[in-house]
Parts: structure tokens; C-alpha cells; sequence
């Protein structure tokens, strides 16, 4: 494995060519960076997408021939782009409604071993709410009313999509095809209030509100395109502050990518722009007011978000 990064307010570029979602004036728009060109453009209206569609990139996700498919194609579009100064980018999420967020729990031994757990036999997976989504750079908040401990986990987020004109989605997906519906991956943060998790557990209730606060999901900035890397072959970290917390590599996921489709479609219909979190390594701990916390993916970059505690609101008596 790389020897880890300390933090820096230095934005950390992928290794190829990749998208991002960025606001101009408030309106969502697209963009591409190239390590070794033209560094940040503005890709619309190039962009193959429909402009008026309220989520575009859903669009351009299940476009053929779309930009967003592979490395190459991403640099065709930057070459046509508008410049852009990396210091005014209003980042945006990367998907900003997707039908579905499908995140394995459990998928590294060592992280199931530090809360006296095993892998269990079969694949466990729960959801997170589209509201949970954070951009980089954007505050993970944390709620007034939580006084009990909440966590950060750095995870390998995959984005799905393909071609689907028929909107009919796929299901029952084979291990063999499944990297077909990979549109590209990116760095996510599975922020988890983690004593309300473990009561929840303990009276036998859904893991959804210890996932689902708002910004309990940071995501970004890059997709880095499904043809320019190995999933299986990353570095993964994450700093809170200048303290190293977790370092791991996707090599020692339980689940592999293709396996975690397969297992999903078995469950429910895949479509353009879901997200699927591929479980969080060791070393997981808690966040406070004034942290800055600092994940990084091997190849694919740096998201970084500040902590913030959420002002009590005011009376209503």
C-alpha cells in the first residue's frame, strides 16, 4: 500500500480524466478534470445530456455514447470545455437524487473483528436516504439533539450506468456482466450515529435513522470512469484532522464488486445512477464539532468535509 497522505487544502487530482458536478449561479452543471491538461473545465453544453431534464446526469447515465463513459471520451469533452478556476468551484454531488444508495455492511473482516463481530455468511446490505448526500467541501452536520457517539467510514462508492432505453433497469445480473453496468467510482463517507445503530440493533430495529441523518453522506468530487482502474486494487484512508484513523485496501473487501451487484439485483431493479457503498475498513471513530475529515481512494482522490454541530433550534413556546 501507498504511504498515506496527510491532509492538505490542496485538491488532489485523479490519476485520469474524470467528472464532477459543480453550481453555477445555482444551477447544477457538469464538468471534467485531466491530471495532465487542461485541469478543470466547465463540459456544457457539450455535455450529452437533456439540459432541461431535472436530473441530467440520470440522462447522461443511461446515454449511449455518453462523455461520461470512459476515460477517453472525457478527455474528448474537455478539449471542447470552458476553463475553469478550481478556486470558485461551488462543488455539487456528483448524483443528486439517485433512485437508490445500497451500502454493504460488514464487508471487511477487520472492521466486523473491532466491534466483536464476524462477516456474516451471506451479504448484508441496508440503505441511506438521498438527503444524507454532501458535497465536498460542505459540512457533515451534526445533529443538536445527538450527544451520543457518531463516525466516520471511508468507503469505495460505486456509480451505476448503462444503457437503458427502455427505463426498465436490470435485475438478476450475472457476476460475469455485472462490471458492464459500472458507469465509474468515487470516494464516500458513511457517516453513522453509532450508539443509536447499536440500540437499534439491540431492540431489533432497521439501521435506517443512524444512516439517514442529513449530510450523513459525503460523496465526491471525482467519478473516475469505470475503464481506468481496478476497484480491487486500492489504497484507502481517511484523516480526521492530522490523525490517521483508518488505512486499508479494497483488496481485502469480502464482497468484490461484481458479486455485489449480482447480490443486489437479485434483490431489487439496478438502474442508471445508483450508488452502491462498498462497506468501510478498521479503525472507525467518532467525529466532533471542528474536526476536518479527510478521505482518500487511491487513484481516484481527496474528499474532504469539515464537522460542524447543528445550532439548537429556537423555541416554539
Amino acid at each position: 500500500m501507498n504511504e498515506p497522505c496527510p491532509p492538505s487544502d490542496d485538491l488532489s487530482l485523479p490519476d485520469s480524466p474524470a467528472w464532477f458536478a459543480h453550481r453555477v449561479d445555482g444551477a447544477r452543471r457538469f464538468g471534467v478534470v485531466v491530471p495532465d491538461g487542461p485541469h478543470f473545465v466547465d463540459a456544457e453544453p457539450d455535455w450529452d445530456v437533456a439540459p432541461r431534464d431535472p436530473s441530467p446526469e440520470l440522462t447522461g447515465l443511461s446515454a449511449v455514447g455518453s462523455g461520461l463513459g470512459t476515460a477517453t471520451g472525457l478527455r474528448a469533452l474537455a478539449a471542447t470545455g470552458t476553463p475553469l478556476d478550481p478556486a470558485s468551484i461551488h462543488w455539487d454531488v456528483p448524483i443528486a437524487r439517485p433512485g437508490k444508495i445500497l451500502c454493504f455492511g460488514k464487508n471487511f473482516a477487520a472492521h466486523a473483528a473491532e466491534f466483536g463481530a464476524e462477516v456474516p455468511e451471506e451479504p448484508l446490505f441496508f440503505t441511506k436516504l438521498p438527503d444524507t448526500l454532501q458535497a465536498h467541501a460542505a459540512p457533515i452536520v451534526l445533529p443538536w439533539w445527538v450527544e451520543t457517539r457518531i463516525d466516520h467510514e471511508i468507503e469505495l462508492a460505486v456509480i451505476l450506468g448503462f444503457a437503458d432505453p427502455e427505463g426498465r433497469g436490470r435485475k438478476y445480473v450475472e457476476p460475469a456482466e455485472a462490471m458492464e453496468l459500472v458507469a465509474g467510482y468515487t470516494v464516500l463517507n458513511d457517516v453513522t450515529a453509532r450508539r443509536m445503530q447499536g440500540d437499534d440493533r439491540g431492540a431489533q430495529k432497521p439501521w435506517l435513522r443512524c444512516k439517514s441523518f442529513d449530510t450523513f453522506c459525503p460523496i465526491g468530487p471525482w467519478v473516475v470512469p469505470a475503464d481506468a482502474l481496478d476497484p480491487h486494487d486500492l489504497a484507502i484512508e481517511l484523516w480526521v484532522n492530522d490523525e490517521l484513523r483508518q488505512a486499508s485496501h479494497t483488496s481485502k473487501m469480502v464482497v468484490d464488486v461484481p458479486t455485489a451487484i449480482a447480490w443486489l439485483s437479485k434483490h431489487t431493479t439496478l438502474r442508471p445512477g445508483d450508488l452502491i457503498a462498498m462497506g468501510t475498513p478498521e479503525g472507525v471513530g467518532p467525529l466532533r464539532d471542528g474536526d476536518v475529515c479527510t478521505g482518500r481512494i487511491e487513484r481516484i482522490g481527496v474528499l474532504r468535509n469539515p464537522v460542524r454541530r447543528e445550532a439548537a433550534p429556537p423555541s416554539r413556546g
